[in-house]
């Protein structure tokens, strides 16, 4: 059934709550009596939002974090209209994940789900479709004023960069160091521009 909006006020804050917990302690350390202290909640009240229990609300968390990836980068995201645009987007990225650093509660959440559980898979395609998309919408833009290199395949090109900006995020989260990030950032950007638009 759906939630009523007080149900749903109370879930959400929940997954908030168990977000937070994670990003201080580590989601090993997550218990969900410390989640229930935290939002106010009972265990009845936990178990009937989640009655699949930490493995459920984890997975919750993981959509709320994919949620924010994506909101996080906003408005510059839906408004690939210029390359001062592309850079602006670029710039809040790497900004974005400078201040996170290696402490990421979506990879944490997917980790503890596993990262060849269905529910991980599921969650890390809704975030790379929904970025992907938004990417090429982007570059279509771009191409249709005449701006980008020609022949370039729109679907592929945002698969590519996104690939790039993963692959970067992975070794930040490895090593600590953005520079793999901003790299993949700035090529990826640079290979779409047509030539002659090479300037930032």
């Amino acid at each position: 059934m759906p939630l009523t909006r007080k149900g749903a006020a109370t879930r959400q804050r929940i997954v908030e709550g168990a977000a937070e917990q994670i990003r201080e302690q580590g989601v090993f350390s997550m218990r969900l009596e410390d989640v229930m202290a935290r939002t106010a909640t009972s265990k009845s009240q936990l178990f009937h939002y989640f009655p699949g229990g930490k493995d459920e609300l984890l997975l919750a968390v993981a959509r709320h974090e994919v949620a924010r990836v994506i909101d996080d980068q906003q408005p510059e995201l839906s408004s690939l209209t210029s390359w001062a645009a592309w850079y602006q987007w670029r710039d809040k990225v790497v900004a974005r994940y400078r201040e996170q650093g290696t402490d990421c509660p979506l990879h944490a959440a997917l980790s503890q789900l596993g990262t060849a559980s269905e529910a991980a898979r599921t969650v890390a395609g809704e975030l790379l479709d929904q970025w992907q998309q938004q990417l090429a919408a982007g570059i279509r833009h771009m191409h249709d004023n005449g701006e980008t290199a020609l022949g370039l395949d729109a679907d592929r090109e945002a698969a590519a960069l996104l690939a790039g900006i993963q692959g970067g995020v992975l070794i930040l989260l490895t090593t600590g160091s953005i520079a793999h990030l901003e790299a993949a950032l700035d090529r990826g950007i640079a290979h779409l521009r047509a030539p002659g638009h090479r300037d930032r």
